[in-house]
């Protein structure tokens, strides 16, 4: 049954990726566009635009719309919302208890120094998966790409401003 499939999938996703959303891409595009083919790559990269538009967290809101495209109802979107969230409900609700017994434990401490280059990877391994020729649709793509990672890089501009600029001239070019 996909809806359980669906759970599985993204409890799995939920439980087994540290960092947040982003590094949870490379995770969610394996699983989900490679094993299970529910959803193509072009649609995942389409995900990934209207989550970052949308509020709330990129992973939930990646979990809704895979659940709701792979099962064309709003179950679909349930089972995996519910998925994605489960593991951390129940981690953070035990974490907390021993959080606060050994904060300053030194050990504790250089867990979380250990984790964080890890993090980092899995974001980058993130963006390098998104980066593929089927992407780039032609060379407007390309340059859309740079601009945006140049505003980003070089002039601090934020995020929203430069998915709101690259929208626009998406219309604009398309």
């Amino acid at each position: 049954m996909i809806y359980w499939e669906l759970f599985i999938t993204f409890f799995k996703i939920g439980l087994f990726s540290f960092g947040g959303g982003y590094a949870m891409l490379s995770m969610i595009e394996q699983e989900i566009v490679r094993n299970h083919s529910w959803i193509t790559i072009s649609q995942f990269t389409d995900i990934i635009a209207i989550s970052q538009i949308t509020p709330g967290p990129i992973a939930i809101n990646s979990a809704t719309y895979i659940g709701y495209t792979a099962t064309n109802s709003i179950l679909g979107s349930i089972c995996s919302t519910f998925g994605v969230i489960l593991p951390s409900v129940i981690v953070m609700s035990i974490l907390i208890h021993f959080i606060k017994i050994f904060k300053k434990s030194k050990y504790v401490e250089r867990a979380f120094m250990g984790l964080r280059p890890a993090v980092i990877g899995l974001i980058l391994g993130a963006g390098f998966a998104l980066m593929r020729p089927a992407i780039f649709i032609d060379y407007f793509s390309y340059i859309i790409f740079f601009m945006a990672l140049v505003a980003i890089l070089k002039y601090k501009i934020g995020v929203i401003k430069i998915i709101v600029a690259s929208a626009i001239l998406g219309l604009l070019l398309y």
